[in-house]
């Protein structure tokens, strides 16, 4: 949500912000509700002090015994307290007009963050690793031997509906082994703080963190109010909801392996096949809390340790900026990391690193007691997948096929399966 104080002060520069997003004349429409709000409070503020003075004087006409005095005065405080009543209930709807247009305003974009329409102006940033070259023609992961008795998308068809998988054996297992792997990485090596949190929260931790009001339906909620999260963002961001935290606290880095629901809303027709696009699915999330000062670096770390994870596992990427048109609602700056997947012969987004500034801290009310004193600001807050398993999972299945189906695992998987290496074109681990 943005600073109405900020918007007051600098309309023309919000304004040029906001024209990036595609949005035009913003600040008018704003300041309107915004001028119409303090109008009511302050003729409100001007009847409380004629009434008052008026009350004040009522006493005195009834003990000088001026009755006509006495009934004007009376007559005088009732009519200011109902348009006190009147202008405070005015007020009070120009000021939920006002919040509610905030945050329906996307986040304003950085300066470094390139324009441009949609993902195909994405901009490269650099590139990690050398796609394999195979020496046979590249299946994609649900079309490979060792996995099609391991990845069942007809019986989870059968159970829930399209964009669902069962997985077992084998395959089930090296998903499990991802998502113990990427934790272990966070906490022993980047000192993130391994956190469980509630996979359903409370309609309020949807709106701190953006996906409400205006991506509803990318969730799915509950009979009981309750809303499925999309990313463990939403309960590892909300923990500082309300909050003011001494600045020595700072930075707070958490990461978290959750199921994660999206109804995936927009996306008919697209990666219908295999467990690219699911309405369930699995991820390691990052998210850290900072000082306004660090956000930035701390962006930069946290796109490093999101791509350790895959450079760890052997896996080819490459990280891109998005353009601003591409750019997520609520967010100021993001970084793409994309996996080669040699199925798709391409590269597939894997995870999104972004900063979002105080955009999700003024929503939430988040904010650091300053080390040297004065009033509590506004922290920033930044999210990252650390990975998508899923995702992960396929491209460890296509980046390691063999030509009779078998896949290698990577080395750092070997330990948390036992010391096999290979699912073979059977569906086993060997």
């Amino acid at each position: 949500m943005h600073d109405i104080k900020m918007i007051r002060e600098n309309p023309a520069s919000f304004d040029a912000a906001m024209a990036r997003r595609g949005l035009s004349g913003i600040s008018d429409a704003v300041l309107a509700i915004d001028t119409a709000r303090r109008s009511a409070i302050a003729k409100a503020e001007a009847a409380l002090t004629d009434r008052n003075a008026a009350s004040k004087l009522v006493g005195a006409a009834k003990a000088k015994g001026d009755e006509a005095e006495f009934e004007r005065l009376r007559a005088l405080v009732g009519e200011k307290k109902a348009e006190i009543a009147a202008l405070e209930e005015q007020a009070k709807a120009k000021d939920a007009e006002l919040r509610d247009m905030l945050m329906g305003l996307p986040n304003l974009p950085a300066d470094t963050v390139p324009e441009g329409a949609d993902e195909n102006d994405n901009v490269e940033l650099y590139t990690w690793g050398t796609p394999p070259v195979l020496d046979f023609a590249a299946k994609e992961h649900f079309e490979l031997a060792a996995v099609k008795t391991d990845m069942d998308f007809e019986v989870a068809a059968k159970l829930s509906g399209s964009r669902f998988v069962v997985m077992t054996g084998a395959v089930a297992r090296v998903h499990r082994a991802l998502a113990q792997f990427m934790l272990d990485l966070h906490v022993d090596q980047h000192g993130l703080t391994e956190t469980n949190v509630p996979v359903l929260v409370r309609e309020e931790m949807m709106y701190g963190t953006g996906q409400l009001p205006k991506f509803g339906e990318d969730s799915y909620k509950t009979t009981d109010g309750w809303w499925l999260i999309p990313t463990a963002e939403v309960p590892l961001t909300n923990l500082l909801n309300g909050e003011v935290v001494d600045e020595a606290t700072l930075p707070r880095r958490y990461v978290a392996h959750t199921l994660c629901f999206r109804s995936e809303a927009g996306s008919a027709g697209r990666d219908t096949s295999g467990m690219l696009r699911q309405h369930q699915f699995e991820k390691v999330e990052m998210v850290s809390i900072t000082h306004p000062d660090n956000s930035a670096a701390e962006h930069d770390a946290m796109t490093k340790r999101a791509e350790a994870v895959l450079q760890a596992l052997g896996l080819a990427y490459r990280t891109v900026i998005l353009c601003t048109g591409d750019l997520g609602f609520g967010m100021r700056k993001t970084h793409d990391i994309e996996v080669w997947l040699p199925g798709q012969n391409m590269y597939r987004e894997i995870s999104s690193i972004s900063v979002a500034d105080a955009y999700q801290a003024r929503r939430m009310n988040a904010r650091y007691k300053p080390a040297g004193g004065g009033k509590p600001e506004f922290v920033h807050t930044l999210n990252g997948s650390g990975l998508a398993v899923g995702r992960c999972l396929i491209a460890v299945l296509e980046n390691g096929q063999n030509a009779d189906g078998s896949v290698r695992l990577p080395d750092a998987l070997h330990g948390y399966l036992g010391g096999k290496t290979t699912i073979s074109a059977t569906g086993e681990l060997a």
